[in-house]
């Protein structure tokens, strides 16, 4: 019988997967299944072109697969690979190697990848389905655009990345944009108190309004219609009026169905520094959905939710999944610690903020470049964060891309 590696998950941690288990020398059979109908697709556009650009204003999600920025290309050695779309793996036996779809349907496996990344979080607060919108697919995206027409009251709870993202182009669609923040700034945790308050003036700006220390108490219907929303009530007594409400409040890692296999999900898979499940040579996990330990920082293991993590941890995996399922290659020398460094960006009105490294742990935040004084758009913003006199992370916001590259590898050098 063909040896076959099955990939649970079949976004962006799910290709990567597929192609560096191919380019490592996996020749037996490879199915990547996922809850999703459309084959992998480039997530950091949804929040931006697809809500705003004209030329992405008609699209269905179909034609959106193929929009500049959302496609992905998939390289001629996954040719072969067999994608299961529009499918959830609803249960795996670990001991017996199979997994279970929703459909009904048993594969068995040699090497399992958990791919599954994340799902949005909702308040815990119930009503007016069709005014209240996440973002993670195309869908998503989809449904949310149809709403931001002229003149619509969007409120959007959660003013971190994501979330500024949606205002910014929600903006842009000519609506009056209100962010609920619980935190005292947007951006706070990641980018540190003086560059968040500088980039919520930039918003301010450009006519977003914040909600700062505050959180969603109630929604109310409107008095004409009480099954349409019409009214946000925070728990300060303040009321906002809504079209539409963007719920950006952070995420949960997709890993039930791997509920009484014995292993700690309790955020997300927990996983060694060679991507391995819990020690498992035969099953490894990749993207947002796997907790390791970055020795570049310590030996705690985290998950990272940035673009650049699926590409990283399916090198690893996949290198890690192959040495597990031959026995030939088990006493080779184990290879050098895995230690990547992780990068984001992010696209707010005409502003780009790009960081390397982990921020959200200094101890000391120092200008390096640069300053917040008018202009500092044009001419970029850099940012050191430090840990125990270490720099253990850099943003850049506005600024050039010799800037960024500059930077990055600066930081590159210090690993």
């Amino acid at each position: 019988m063909t040896p076959r590696i099955v990939i649970v998950g079949g976004s962006l941690g799910g290709l990567r997967a597929a192609e560096q288990l191919r380019v490592h020398g996996w020749s037996g059979e490879l199915t990547v299944v996922g809850a999703e109908a459309h084959l992998p697709y480039n997530r950091p556009p949804l929040s931006k072109n697809v809500l705003v650009a004209p030329d992405a204003s008609a699209l269905s999600a179909t034609e959106l697969v193929n929009y500049p920025g959302v496609a992905l290309r998939r390289r001629a050695h996954v040719e072969d690979v067999s994608w299961v779309t529009g499918t959830e793996v609803t249960g795996a036996v670990l001991a017996d190697r199979v997994v279970h779809t929703a459909n009904g349907r048993t594969l068995a496996y040699d090497g399992l990848v958990v791919a599954t990344g994340l799902r949005p979080r909702r308040l815990p607060i119930d009503g007016f389905g069709s005014q209240r919108h996440v973002l993670r697919t195309l869908d998503d995206a989809i449904a949310l655009r149809e709403q931001l027409t002229t003149g619509a009251s969007v409120v959007v709870v959660g003013g971190g990345f994501i979330g500024c993202e949606v205002a910014a182009s929600a903006r842009r669609a000519g609506c009056r944009v209100s962010v609920v923040e619980p935190f005292i700034a947007p951006m706070l945790r990641p980018l540190g108190s003086e560059l968040a308050r500088t980039l919520q003036t930039f918003h301010e700006e450009q006519g977003v309004v914040f909600e700062l220390g505050r959180s969603v108490s109630a929604l109310i219907g409107r008095p004409s219609d009480l099954e349409t929303l019409g009214t946000v009530i925070l728990d300060d007594g303040t009321e906002l009026e809504a079209d539409v409400l963007v719920e950006a409040v952070g995420s949960r890692p997709n890993v039930e169905w791997l509920d009484g296999n014995g292993l700690d999900l309790s955020d997300g898979v927990l996983c060694d520094n060679l991507m391995r499940v819990e020690g498992r040579g035969e099953v490894v996990a990749v993207g947002d959905v796997a907790r390791f330990p970055n020795p570049r920082f310590d030996s705690t293991p985290r998950r990272v939710e940035h673009w650049c993590v699926p590409a990283d941890t399916a090198q690893r995996a996949a290198t890690t999944l192959l040495r597990g399922l031959s026995p030939a290659d088990s006493g080779a020398e184990a290879p050098a610690p895995f230690a990547p460094l992780p990068a984001f960006w992010s696209d707010q009105f005409d502003v780009r903020i790009q960081g390397f490294g982990r921020t959200d742990h200094a101890d000391r935040i120092e200008v390096l470049e640069g300053g917040f004084a008018p202009g500092w758009a044009s001419d970029g913003v850099v940012v050191g964060y430090f840990r125990e006199s270490t720099m253990t992370g850099v943003v850049i916001a506005g600024g050039t891309p010799a800037q960024r590259l500059r930077h990055k590898a600066l930081l590159e050098a210090v690993g």
